[in-house]
């Protein structure tokens, strides 16, 4: 049974994730950005853990995770919350860019280097959920797409300077999945919104399981998944 580190469990391809893996009777610590969040996902995930710490504020995550128990060894981390907001580059805020990036990319960072230590213990995978953004920057993704360009860089780097402590990292750029997210960005781009057209989360979720399942002998790098309609 191993142990694995889930942001974004609440929903969509997090919580699709969880499932799968709580199903197998695996280990699950959940990030939650406050106490009344953590209790109800330690609800939804009988014998899990959780984590407090909010996405929003990484410059405060390392103060959060000193004042709880982190896991000693972890098999994973999955990265898979994300925020998203459309608009053109000349409409745009400096402060939904601080927050993109914030929630999507430094925050990631952040998480990773705080539980680096866990993760070498078990020479464990880092998943990174990314996006066919962190691919392609179209019309109206700008900060978005930078974000996912970025978390992309960051998989790169990590890959490179953990590799001699067996840490594995994978990116997986899933096209446009039936979430949450999608809804709301369905409601940006003034769409009707219709789930059964999108990826299904529990095939992004498969495709996460399938990077962590890989004898020890391999790692998959980077894993682009699109819609098959």
């Amino acid at each position: 049974m191993g142990t694995h580190l889930i942001t974004g469990a609440g929903s969509g391809i997090g919580a699709a994730v969880a499932r799968r893996l709580a199903g197998r009777g695996e280990q699950l610590w959940l990030l939650a950005r406050d106490a009344r969040r953590a209790k109800e996902l330690r609800e939804r995930f009988p014998g899990s853990r959780t984590l407090v710490g909010d996405l929003a504020e990484p410059e405060r995550l390392s103060w959060a995770f000193g004042q709880q128990e982190l896991p000693v060894e972890l098999d994973s981390l999955l990265q898979v919350a994300g925020v998203v907001e459309l608009g053109t580059v000349g409409e745009l805020s400096a402060k939904v860019w601080q927050h993109t990036l914030a929630v999507n990319t430094v925050a990631p960072a952040e998480l990773t280097r705080l539980l680096l230590p866990s993760l070498r213990q078990a020479r464990g995978q880092v998943v990174f959920v990314n996006s066919g953004a962190g691919l392609r920057a179209d019309a109206h993704w700008g900060a978005y797409a930078a974000s996912k360009f970025a978390l992309r860089a960051l998989a790169d780097a990590l890959r490179a300077e953990e590799h001699a402590h067996g840490v594995r990292v994978t990116s997986v750029h899933p096209g446009r999945t039936a979430t949450p997210m999608q809804e709301k960005v369905h409601a940006q781009e003034g769409k009707e919104y219709r789930p059964d057209a999108w990826i299904d989360p529990e095939s992004v979720a498969t495709t996460v399981l399938t990077a962590l399942d890989l004898p020890r002998d391999a790692e998959i790098t980077d894993l682009s998944v699109r819609p098959g309609h």
